[in-house]
């Protein structure tokens, strides 16, 4: 009977980074462990279907362990930050992509100067998370992209319209729609928990 050793876990994220960039096998298995359902998070906020999300979660752990070398650690969340990253380049990647083929249409209608902000006035605060992050989700692709990158990665137009390959007006156009059809989605949840049952 053999008798398996359980490899030591890495206790912080410095310990797993020097590991990963010796090519530790044991290493690359414990930051799947530790990151995978966050990843999967992650690239959800950009990719509808669970197969595609499956397949640019593939690609993206192949670049983390092959570009391994390549990463600096700086301070604790590095790391995350990193591969965090990585997952949302290769999300970009992957709607760029369906964008060529004619997958995804990123309507250009230009909008008004001044766009009231429909989520100012949308009480966010009764509805949960997770199905707020559901919502979101649910945005058609290029709405989802442009909302993703400009309200959570905190990008500016100018930088999305070039991650898209679209135009600036285009990004500000999409950005406006997400967070119309976003209001209307949270009005109507907050509706529907107040009607009496």
């Amino acid at each position: 009977m053999a008798i398996q050793m359980n490899r030591p876990q890495h206790n912080s994220e410095r310990e797993l980074a020097e590991s990963l960039c010796r090519g530790d096998a044991s290493a690359m298995g414990e930051l799947y462990t530790r990151y995978a359902g966050y990843l999967t998070g992650v690239c959800s906020r950009y990719i509808a279907g669970d197969e595609d999300v499956r397949d640019v979660l593939q690609e993206s752990f192949i670049k983390i362990f092959t570009k391994i070398s390549t990463f600096n650690y700086v301070s604790e969340g590095s790391l995350k930050a990193w591969v965090t990253q990585v997952v949302v380049n290769e999300s970009l990647l992957f709607l760029r992509n369906q964008k060529r083929h004619g997958m995804i249409i990123f309507d250009g209608e230009r909008l008004e100067d001044k766009v009231d902000d429909p989520l100012e006035d949308t009480d966010i605060g009764g509805v949960p998370n997770d199905v707020l992050l559901e919502m979101i989700k649910e945005l058609p692709p290029g709405y989802r992209a442009v909302f993703n990158l400009y309200v959570i990665e905190g990008k500016r137009h100018k930088e999305i319209a070039e991650l898209l390959g679209i135009q600036e007006q285009t990004s500000a156009s999409q950005l406006a729609r997400a967070k119309k059809l976003l209001a209307k989605r949270i009005k109507e949840y907050v509706t529907l928990k107040q009607e009496p049952r």
